[in-house]
């Protein structure tokens, strides 16, 4: 905002910086559109603190300045923001006050603030020492199988249903209960370290002074027992770990707390400090004087300096008319009561986090983060300017603007905060980061002896966030109004919603069917039982002591319950553990795969979610974010076209796949257009180091390699191209809003810090060719130009936004000139250039920004006016009216903008890269070919999103476009209906293509097919269209449409749109989907989807923190879905179904002999047996095919990648296999009892002394042993890896039966199972058993797998059969080669991947200032085709005034150019880029997304004629004739056929 002080004449005083809103959110369809990172509306968790009420007075009202004027806005989908962005007490909005005595009304009957805030200690832990144990165990049994296993362990305490050994009987249980504490405790014990922290944290608040907003804080009795056992559990905790760790005394963060931080003016504030520090080592505020010993005195009376604001009071520079109130808005207004004594004893000490309170009044230094949402009233900049850093609300790492409030910065000092007097009207707590209003207010004198009633509104630019960081500021004073749980951070810190693995929801149902069995089966055991003890024929009528219940009908009752123990396992406990334990390890194995570590950042791929591993096993759907996810986000300046020559060398992803596609090697020509690069770059940098020895020019950061440009810079092409190319380096250098940052070191080295990285990328170029920024001081920008340090006054800084996309810098040139340098979107700038001048160079312009949009850049356009001081002083008076305006100020600071940014000369145009990350094409393609079909849900703009739709292969020429587009009516006056109506028109038209209609058939048809649709169509949208076809008339038609497209982009949509697309196909299609993002917009659609990836950047994490799946590069995804989702997903589903096999074998062997014993539940074995079956006997083995086993290795996983549609169809694990599995189980369980059986009762076991041994539980022994090597030898026939340890593993599970017979029988503990083991493996039947049993149980199933191995394969059994055949042997040895290949061919070079430029994290485009080529609309205002006058196109035109030297122009230009040194020389990366251009894309142009030539033509204020085309032999010769003047344009000059099509003349 500017800084609206009187004095409208630049030349009275030194012309200052003039700054406004850097983001510009509601403009003329502020009503329609909004910008909001929420789709729903969040809930707060409340920590287990007292829950305060938090707000402001009831009674209060909000300032007519403060008004919602979009509480009735509309998100994109339609649903009013108020839902979303507004918390509970939005109506009542809070009222503080400072210095000002607390109104009656705001007041409790005892006197005290009505009114309490939250606290600002934050607490996301979950429990305190006292509550974890009750909390943990309550949360735990909200899992209803805990509840049923711990029934059953109560049923087992009472002796009377056969219970054993209960204390055994409660292990499992214990076992998980004890595990899942363990867990829970240990991440919240982290949490609640950062807790501790960021509670701790210190930051200087002023004390010794009354906050009459909040009463002291009364203490309950609860909260100090908890305060009491926490310290004292902290206390044992710290004395534990004294005795093995021996350190030091940690200091507290407050250590010096009593010594006050140094009073501001202790040091003179610098202005130019907040851009560039003077000294060689850079060092914050804070940390120069942080060890300086300082006596707690009252602050001394601040110096007379120059440079320090005198605490006087301020007058206006304009006479004061009441009656005007244009002129009461410019009186500079001031907080300070200098009428009011101040107390002296008030300072700025450090404090902790937790204490702040609303209303405090915090000075914070540089780097400091933001402990609360604070309102700046004052900063170090002269301007009220402060940049803060973003990354842990956004994920963003470019700097922002923030101002101090006008009204505010002359508070320097603890004494003016005492004598400030002024009340804030707020809105009250809501979650929308971008939107704040509020109100100041206070009363000055204007007039002598009369107060008058003053106001400055508030906006989300006046307020730092908790959770920013400060940066390049050296301290800023502020008021705290938003503490804690009411901070917009917190507001939006959702909980990540919990995901259950698919596997695990559908085997509720087969748990309940078993759960089913299991009741029957004790129903007919208690029916049976009851029945038989009621017969009086019956032998048990004779027994003498009757039956346990005394009746039978109690007897039945009795025993349905012990059968429920004995046959409990159907639903098993064993289960649950088993499952914890695979995917547990699967989690540490994804963790330890060193292909998916990413050394830069030092980050592996680390699962966040360790129960959804198979559900990656099965994604169908995977939704992308673009910037940051494919891109690296790293802005590198590659090509320019200055003066109608195009420069730059690079080869790009898109220029690579359009040669792939036209079957040209890309291989060798990546190689050899390296090699051209890399020769080019050591020319170029010779060059500049013989124009100029440069001190900041390093090698290694240079992206611009043009070594045409740079002997054009010395001249070899004449003077005009070199003052060109020196004029466009130098607006550059002027035309921006960058911090440059002195690096220490050897060398001199200067970064820039920007709100764009693309803005940084064009500084950084201008610095190595000469141009180099080394700071701003008060009233402009230093430059090193060429070696010559000079100063340039800026006077005016007209900023980005997405409304404009563009910026303006008015300068002030050393010869005294003025001129206005704009840079922007190049529809944007074509449409404000001066009609009837440069006719030539524009098309020439246009030619070559066409072709760097071709290679996947993003284009600009540069261009200048030159205005006369009477022009430039017309327009401050009405820009300095605007920018004092208290009403609608952005609307009219745009307007008056507008105005000025008119009437333009051409200068050139940049080409900047945001290079694809390495691998994101062939991961993609790999994905494509495994039937995953991959959707790109991003907020860049079309065209830029298809550009880098063909980079990544997801677009190709031969695909046709369908564009989803509904113009969106700025004044809001079209009805819903027509706007429903017209997509639903292009929805139907565009189905009939497939032939389908979007009814329910076509939907049910669609669910279950999950065939990729065929490469012919892509589909395109906007984000203001999607939100109509989200309708829910109209969605099953889009998501239909969709399905039958190979690829989908939508672009332009909020993060809440991300979310809604995610869950319309997840629930529509029902399948399985997966979101990838790394910014804090993608949260929404990764917690949406069944599984979310978040890519950890350099900078920036929240997608991570939020995601199930962290990886530090998309490339990644390919061996986390294919390889390792693939194993988990078949590895879980084999262990599973195993697991419920053994279990049918073992308890339907105990109904079996039931049969025998009329269901009275005797036990077959002996009751080790039953612990050691599920404890070690047949636990491992499933454990070990769902952790260890493989089909085929990870290279042929990835080299047959069609193998992991089995998982998109959802093969592996079924119900039919369920079934198959239980009847196999139910089948074996009949041999494995049988068999023993019939053999036991035919013969006669008889030992040394004659007695008959073949008692219950020596029977079970013969059971027992058979079943567990059938079960075992079951499991091996399933696995198909048979490595060592598989092996190893089932042959100690075996024997261990063996050995565990023989040790528990020798003993008398045993009791009637005493010396059982030498009785019952002396008998041959024994081991006839042993050896018959598993041969005829294992026999169907392996008879099933060879027939079907052989008659019916599957696509892994072919795989494995070719595996076999040595067809995959040198597999491993190809994939080497073809890493070597890629690493010296690849068109990302190995000095792309060390970091050039600052990496961002992922950016809203809309807060870009600089755009890649815009849409081309059909209609310009200010069009004029009779407008034919100009220049002749190629000379270096610039408008200026008379008063300044005219370039000569030739009167009567020759028919031919004139030929120059260098009009011969091929540049080979643009002769590349026209060779590829012959084949046109006629679906892709007839979009009209993409910005070519003639659709900039139309954008242009005035038409030339076209030069017809010259004759040429061929296109060699035509692209050698092109490289200078009108020989280009000649030779490719476009027309367009009647289908507007656009082709070049041949």
């Amino acid at each position: 905002m500017a800084k609206g002080e009187g004095g409208n004449d630049p030349a009275d005083k030194a012309t200052k910086r003039s700054r406004w809103a850097t983001r510009k959110l509601t403009v003329k369809s502020s009503k329609v559109k909004r910008l909001s990172i929420l789709g729903r509306k969040h809930r707060r968790t409340g920590s287990t603190e007292k829950k305060r009420h938090s707000g402001g007075s009831s009674q209060s009202t909000r300032a007519d300045t403060v008004q919602n004027d979009d509480d009735t806005a509309y998100d994109q989908n339609g649903e009013a923001e108020a839902s979303s962005t507004k918390s509970d007490e939005d109506d009542e909005g809070r009222t503080v006050l400072f210095n000002l005595p607390l109104p009656d009304a705001m007041k409790d009957e005892e006197g005290n603030p009505s009114h309490t805030y939250a606290r600002n200690k934050i607490r996301t832990a979950k429990y305190t020492p006292l509550s974890f144990l009750p909390k943990n165990l309550w949360f735990q049994f909200h899992n209803i199988a805990n509840i049923f296993f711990l029934f059953m362990v109560i049923l087992v305490i009472f002796p009377i249903f056969g219970g054993t050994n209960p204390g055994l009987n409660a292990v499992p249980l214990i076992f998980i209960i004890a595990v899942t504490a363990i867990k829970d405790a240990i991440e919240d014990y982290r949490r609640t370290i950062l807790d501790n922290e960021l509670n701790n944290a210190p930051v200087h608040r002023l004390v010794e002074w009354e906050n009459v907003n909040v009463a002291e804080d009364n203490i309950s009795l609860w909260r100090r027992t908890k305060k009491a056992t926490t310290k004292s559990v902290a206390i044992v905790w710290r004395a534990i770990k004294g005795l093995w760790k021996k350190d030091a005394n940690s200091k507290d963060g407050l250590e010096n707390s009593a010594d006050p931080r140094p009073s501001v003016e202790t040091k003179a504030t610098r202005r130019e400090s907040t851009v560039i520090s003077p000294h060689t080592v850079r060092t914050s505020y804070a940390s120069a004087y942080e060890d300086i010993q300082m006596t707690p005195v009252t602050s001394p009376l601040p110096p007379q300096k120059e440079n320090l604001e005198v605490t006087e009071r301020p007058t206006s520079g304009n006479s004061f008319n009441p009656d005007e109130p244009e002129m009461l808005a410019r009186v500079k207004g001031d907080l300070i009561n200098y009428h009011a004594e101040a107390t002296g004893r008030a300072r700025f000490h450090k404090d902790h986090w937790k204490n702040l309170q609303v209303g405090d009044f915090v000075r914070l230094y540089n780097d400091d983060e933001l402990p609360a949402d604070v309102i700046v009233l004052a900063t170090s900049d002269a301007d009220g300017a402060c940049y803060v850093e973003t990354k842990n609300l956004d994920g963003e790492t470019n700097l922002k603007v923030r101002q101090a409030l006008r009204c505010g910065r002359t508070i320097k000092h603890a004494r003016d905060c005492e004598r400030a007097q002024f009340t804030i009207e707020s809105e009250a707590p809501q979650p929308n980061l971008y939107k704040y209003n509020g109100a100041i207010k206070w009363q000055q004198e204007v007039t002598s002896a009369k107060l008058t009633e003053m106001s400055e509104p508030i906006t989300i630019d006046n307020v730092l966030l908790r959770g920013c960081n400060l940066r390049n500021t050296e301290w800023v004073l502020g008021v705290v109004m938003f503490t804690g749980h009411d901070t917009k951070i917190m507001m939006n810190a959702g909980i990540t919603p919990s995901k259950r693995a698919r596997i695990a929801r559908e085997l509720n149902f087969n748990v309940i069917c078993n759960f089913g069995i299991l009741v029957a089966m004790c129903l007919l055991s208690a029916l049976v039982n009851g029945v038989s003890w009621s017969k009086s024929d019956a032998s048990t009528a004779w027994f003498d002591f009757g039956s346990i219940g005394g009746s039978p009908g109690m007897t039945g009752f009795i025993t349905f319950w012990a059968a429920l123990i004995v046959f409990q396992n159907l639903v098993p406990i064993s289960l649950y553990i088993s499952l914890e334990i695979v995917r547990t390890l699967q989690a540490v194995f994804i963790y330890s795969d060193v292909e998916m570590y990413y050394a830069p950042i030092d980050y592996p791929c680390v699962p966040k979610s360790w129960n959804i591993s198979d559900d990656v096993g099965q994604i169908e759907y995977i939704f992308s974010d673009k910037t940051g996810t494919l891109t690296q986000n790293v802005m590198e300046f590659k090509k320019a076209t200055i003066n109608g020559q195009p420069y730059g060398e690079a080869y790009t992803e898109a220029q690579a796949g359009m040669q792939k596609r036209l079957g040209v090697d890309v291989e060798k020509e990546a190689a050899r257009a390296k090699e051209q690069i890399a020769a080019g770059k050591i020319q170029a940098v010779a060059g500049l180091r013989k124009i100029h020895n440069n001190p900041f020019l390093h090698e290694e950061d240079v992206t611009f390699i043009a070594p045409d440009f740079v002997d054009d810079l010395m001249g070899h092409s004449g003077e005009e191209q070199k003052a060109a190319n020196a004029h466009f380096m130098l607006a550059l250098a002027l035309c921006h809003t960058v911090i440059a940052e002195h690096i220490p070191g050897d060398s001199p080295k200067i970064e820039f810090k920007a709100q764009s990285p693309d803005e940084a990328a064009l500084v950084a170029t201008a610095r190595d060719m000469g141009f180099t920024v080394l700071g701003a001081t008060g009233d402009g920008l230093k430059l090193n130009v060429m070696g010559e340090e000079i100063h340039y006054p800026i006077l005016n800084t007209i900023e980005f936004n997405s409304t404009r996309k563009r910026m303006s810098a008015i300068v002030k040139m050393p010869d005294g000139r003025i001129i206005l340098f704009c840079k922007g979107a190049d529809s944007i700038i074509y449409s404000r250039l001066k009609r009837g001048e440069q006719a030539e160079l524009r098309k020439t312009t246009a030619d070559h920004l066409e072709m760097f949009a071709r290679e996947g850049l993003r284009t600009l356009c540069i261009a200048e006016r030159v205005l006369t001081e009477h022009e430039y002083l017309e327009w401050r008076k009405e820009h300095d009216k605007a920018a004092t305006a208290l009403q609608d100020r952005e609307e009219k600071l745009e307007l008056v903008a507008d105005k000025i940014e008119q009437d333009l000369t051409l200068i050139g145009g940049t080409a900047i890269e945001d290079r694809l990350q390495d691998g994101v094409p062939d991961t993609i393609a790999l994905l494509g070919e495994a039937g995953i079909k991959l959707w790109v849900l991003t907020g860049d703009k079309v065209e830029t999103a298809i550009n880098i739709g063909f980079s990544c292969n997801l677009l190709n020429n031969d695909m046709e476009l369908i564009h989803l587009k509904v113009a969106e009516d700025e004044t809001g006056t079209t009805p819903d209906e027509e706007f429903l109506g017209r997509i639903e028109q292009e929805l139907d038209k565009s189905l009939k293509m497939f032939g389908i209609s979007g009814s329910d058939d076509d939907l049910a048809h669609a669910r279950k097919n999950h065939e990729p649709p065929a490469p012919t169509h892509a589909l395109v949208i906007d984000g203001f269209t999607l939100r109509w076809v989200l309708h829910d008339s109209l969605k099953q038609k889009f998501l239909l449409l969709c399905k039958q497209c190979a690829s989908v982009l939508c672009c332009r949509v909020s993060p809440a749109q991300k979310a809604s697309v995610v869950n319309m196909v997840k629930n529509g299609l029902d399948v399985m989907t997966l979101s990838i993002g790394d910014g804090a917009n993608d949260v929404a659609m990764i917690q949406e989807a069944d599984v979310g990836v978040g890519i950890a950047g350099v900078e920036g994490r929240q997608a991570v923190m939020s995601a199930d799946y962290a990886i530090g590069q998309f490339r990644f995804l390919q061996r986390l879905v294919l390889v390792h989702g693939r194993w988990s997903y078949r590895r879980m589903s084999e262990s599973i179904a195993n697991f419920f096999y053994k279990n049918i074998i073992w308890t339907f062997t105990i109904l079996w002999f039931q049969c025998f014993c009329n269901f009275d539940i005797t036990y077959l074995f002996d009751y080790t047996y039953i612990l050691m079956f599920h404890l070690i006997f047949t636990s491992a083995p499933p454990i070990v095919i769902g952790v260890l086993d493989q089909d085929v290795s990870d290279a042929i996983s990835l080299a047959v990648p069609q193998l992991y549609r089995r998982g998109i169809e959802r093969l592996e694990w079924t119900q039919h296999k369920f079934w198959m599995y239980m009847l196999d189980g139910a089948y074996q369980s009949v041999i494995g009892f049988f068999i023993p059986y019939l053999t036991v009762v035919r013969t006669s076991a008889i030992t040394g002394n004659g007695l008959d041994i073949s008692d219950r539980t020596r029977f079970g022994a013969y059971v027992a042993h058979p079943s567990v090597i059938t079960i075992n030898l079951y499991i091996l026939i399933n696995t198909y890896r048979w490595d060592w340890l598989t092996l190893l593993i089932m042959a100690i599970s075996d024997l261990f039966i063996f050995f565990w017979t023989g040790v528990f029988t020798s003993t008398t503990y045993s009791a009637q199972f005493y010396e059982a083991a030498p009785q019952i493996y002396g008998e041959a039947s024994f081991w006839a058993v042993l050896i018959i049993t598993p041969i005829i149980s294992l026999a169907p199933r392996y008879a099933v797998k060879a027939l079907r191995k052989v008659y019916w394969p599957r696509d892994v059994d072919i795989i494995r059969e070719q595996m076999k055949q040595g067809k995959f042997d040198k597999l491993e040895k190809q994939e080497l080669t073809e890493e070597a290949v890629k690493a010296s061919s690849s068109s990302s070079s190995q000095s792309s991947r060390v970091k050039r430029h600052k990496q961002f994290a992922s950016v809203d485009e809309d807060l870009r200032p600089i755009y890649p080529p815009s849409v081309a609309t059909h209609s310009v205002v200010g069009h004029n085709a009779r407008s034919q006058n100009g220049s002749d196109g190629t000379n270096y035109t610039r408008h200026e005034p008379s008063i300044d030297l005219p370039v000569a122009q030739p009167v009567d230009p020759p028919s031919e150019p004139p030929v120059r040194p260098s009009v011969d020389r091929v540049r080979p990366s643009y002769d590349r880029m026209r060779a590829s251009m012959d084949r046109i894309r006629p679906s892709y142009e007839a979009t009209n997304e993409f910005t070519t030539a003639a659709m900039l033509s139309r954008f242009e204020s005035s038409h030339s004629n076209t030069a017809e085309a010259t004759q040429g032999n061929g296109i060699v010769n035509r692209i050698r004739r092109r490289t200078r003047g009108k020989s280009f344009k000649s030779a490719f000059a476009f027309n367009k056929d009647s289908n507007n099509h656009i082709r070049e003349h041949e």
